[in-house]
Parts: structure tokens; sequence; C-alpha cells
């Protein structure tokens, strides 16, 4: 894998301009979840404060209960784009409530996601919130990750599956509030498996490194279970 290209000189997003879960206040919240999430764990206000956070978030929570819509009328919480035609660049956009990268998914950092072909990138500062050991981030956190930038590297090359193994290796702690920098590529697709594999490193230092095997799903079939899907949902 390459030098990794600055952020100025990125020259394939991992998304869209369009963006149809986009607006509205969605991500807003995220972020705002995402907020209260690390206050949870790193706060130490006066005695009574805690306890009165809760009840306002609960009351907040309230608001939001009463407009989840039944199941005929589900959140979209994937597609926004025709992957029988579109450029392998709407990764993110098109799974925004991921718990990785979904800018609307406050469990997720969320991890930034760009294409430098042959090889895709993957930047992220990472929270207490996925704190391990102490001043580490929890291996848990790392692996869901590195299941989400393999994926990117296989998307990049018309690869992309579900996952059939994922090995990681933890060569030294990465970092709490530490930059972390994240690349993948491609090392063989066969008819029906894809191999990849990734490193990460903080201040130049790799601290992992990971292998996947995918299954190897054509796009034509994936195209299909999209239209099958938007069909079933049309029809109630």
């Amino acid at each position: 894998m390459g030098e990794e290209t600055s952020p100025d000189e990125r020259p394939r997003r991992a998304g869209p301009p369009g963006r149809p879960w986009s607006g509205g206040g969605r991500e807003e919240l995220a972020a705002a979840v995402r907020r209260l999430m690390e206050l949870t764990v790193t706060s130490a206000p006066a005695p009574g404060v805690l306890a009165e956070v809760a009840a306002r978030v609960h009351a907040a929570s309230d608001a939001l209960e009463f407009a989840v819509p039944d199941d005929s009328e589900p959140v979209p919480r994937f597609g926004g784009y025709d992957v029988e035609v579109d450029e392998p660049t709407s990764l993110t956009d098109s799974m925004p409530f991921d718990m990785v990268a979904g800018p609307c998914n406050p469990l997720a950092p969320p991890i930034e996601l760009w294409f430098d072909p042959p090889v895709a990138r993957g930047r992220a500062v990472f929270t207490p919130t996925y704190e391990g050991a102490p001043g580490w981030v929890h291996g848990a956190a790392l692996a869901a990750a590195f299941d989400i930038i393999l994926t990117a590297a296989n998307v990049l090359a018309d690869a992309a599956g579900p996952t059939v193994e994922l090995t990681i290796r933890y060569k030294r702690p990465t970092l709490i509030g530490v930059e972390s920098l994240f690349e993948s590529e491609v090392t063989e697709v066969t008819d029906r498996r894809t191999h990849s594999r990734g490193v990460l490193t903080q201040n130049g230092k790799v601290t992992v490194e990971a292998v996947g095997e995918f299954v190897n799903i054509d796009r034509d079939k994936i195209a299909a279970l999209h239209r099958m899907r938007t069909r079933h949902e049309e029809a109630g």
C-alpha cells in the first residue's frame, strides 16, 4: 500500500452530493448524542447533575418516541443510490446509519472514508466512548472499523459482499484521542471470494493489521435485491 494522500488531494469521496437522508436535523441529532455519550463517560459534575440530565434526556426521547412510524413505514436506513449505475463512491451514503461510518448513527465515531485507487482510506479520532484499557481504543471497536475499511476496498474493486472471516493483529496500543489513519486494498479476487488486507497507523506507526475474506457477490445480484426490497416497500 502506498503513501497516504493528503485530505486536500483526495481524488474520490466516499459519498455523492445527493443524500436523501440528510437535512432535517438527523445528522445534528446524532452528533449531539455522540457528544452526550462522550460526556457520560468523562464528566464529573456536582451531585445531582447527572440525574437531572438523565431526566432531560428521557424527556427528549419521549418527544421522538411518538414519531416512530409503524412497521409499514419504517425509516429508510439503507440505499439512496442505484447500485447498477453509480460509481463505487457511494459507500458512506448507502449506509448512513452504519455503526462505524454512518453520520446518522451516534454510535459511529464516525470514520471518514475516501478512495485513492486502488487503496481505500479512512480517518477517525476515537474518543473515550470507545476506550478499552485506560487510554487505549477497545479492540472490538477496531475490529468493527476494519470490517468497513476492508469492505471499502472491496467496493472499490467491484468485489464486495458479506464477511466470511476477519483476522485482526494488534501490534501495539491504539490510543484514544489520537488521529487514526486506515488504509486497505484487495489482494485477491476469485469467482466466489474476495481477499483484502489493511493497516491502521498512528503517528506513522502501524498499530493494527487486518486481513479479511468476503463473499464475492455479483453487482447485478445486489441490484436485483435492491429492486426486490423497493417493490416490497412500495407494496406495503
